[in-house]
């Protein structure tokens, strides 16, 4: 991915003001089938991992053997995220889903942030091979019912071309396996959030995927480093796995969480960041609500371009939280000092 990465591993918002064609798209949940977030299906590298693997947990155990093209990587899944999110918005719908989609390439390249020139739609072709070529084999129980499956991320792939093998790429046609589309139709998925195409390094995104599905909406989830690693299916030495999570958390750019890491127990901590309070933590009537619908339009003036507002928020109300919930005589000033502060010390 080429678009402009910043240093504390975010992405630009490359399309912060959304097209009309695309807006039934862009407001589309995103989802991801749970069982792909448990599990370690793609790889973390950017260069081809041809190796067979295999992940063993309890009793249960993953395998996966890429074709010679290399085994599908955690960028390749935004093709799947989208197809599951289409899929997904037909059975929400009542409608009767199917299991094979047509894609407009130029709407999935901007739903996950990327470019839009030739190389860009190129590399949607080499993604849909990796995920056909990608073969899984996995004894995943379920309560007291184990089963052995054997399947593809995706049975087949087309292309549409304009003028022949040269010419742009219109859409892309796929069949995803009957293990994924039954998932979708059980509603075994879960929304991520939009920031997650913003995530440049692929350990940032896994962990991401593994705080999504554990945390949810629970106050927070605690895991030992051994475990979260052997989730993120990160085949690097702990040590440096360890030097990955403590970047991410210093600069705390995970979507809906904030990472805390207690060095001697070696267990790291998820808090979510989400509205939990508003239904389950403190009475509503507290709540520093803000009153004047133009301060988000003030606070986007102040803080860093390709900010997402709502986050903030959302820091700010667990900064209120954890110094004691204070009576605030003005929570619209309060919020726009928090982010003024914050703003000078990401400059700073």
């Amino acid at each position: 991915m080429d678009h402009q990465q910043h240093e504390d591993g975010l992405s630009d918002d490359k399309y912060p003001q959304k097209d009309m064609f695309i807006c039934d798209v862009q407001d589309a949940a995103l989802k991801e089938i749970m069982p792909g977030m448990e599990h370690p299906f793609y790889s973390l590298s950017k260069k081809p991992d041809t190796k067979i693997v295999r992940y063993d947990h309890g009793e249960n155990w993953l395998e996966i053997t890429p074709s010679v093209k290399g085994r599908a990587t955690i960028y390749d899944k935004d093709i799947l995220i989208f197809a599951t999110s289409q899929i997904m918005a037909k059975v929400n719908e009542g409608l009767e889903p199917v299991s094979r989609i047509r894609i407009n390439c130029h709407e999935l390249l901007k739903f996950c942030n990327r470019g839009t020139a030739g190389k860009d739609y190129e590399r949607l072709v080499a993604a849909l091979d990796r995920l056909a070529g990608t073969r899984i084999s996995t004894n995943i129980t379920s309560g007291d019912t184990e089963t052995y499956t054997n399947f593809g991320l995706i049975d087949e792939g087309s292309v549409k071309r304009t003028r022949g093998l040269d010419g742009r790429i219109k859409w892309v046609e796929l069949k995803v396996s009957d293990w994924v589309f039954d998932a979708i139709k059980n509603k075994a998925v879960l929304t991520l959030n939009p920031a997650y195409f913003r995530l440049r390094q692929p350990t940032a995104r896994r962990i991401y995927e593994i705080a999504r599905k554990h945390c949810g909406r629970k106050n927070s989830f605690i895991i030992s480093l051994s475990i979260l690693q052997k989730k993120a299916g990160s085949v690097a030495p702990e040590r440096d796995f360890k030097r990955t999570l403590l970047a991410i958390m210093k600069s705390q750019i995970l979507p809906d969480f904030i990472i805390e890491f207690d060095e001697v127990r070696e267990m790291v901590k998820f808090i979510n960041r989400s509205d939990w309070w508003v239904e389950d933590k403190l009475d509503i009537k507290k709540h520093p609500l803000l009153q004047n619908a133009s301060t988000y339009s003030q606070a986007r003036k102040i803080v860093p371009e390709g900010t997402r507002v709502q986050e903030w928020h959302k820091e700010w109300m667990l900064f209120w939280i954890g110094n004691g919930c204070v009576n605030l005589h003005d929570p619209d000033s309060a919020f726009l000092g928090f982010c003024k502060r914050k703003s000078d010390e990401q400059q700073s």
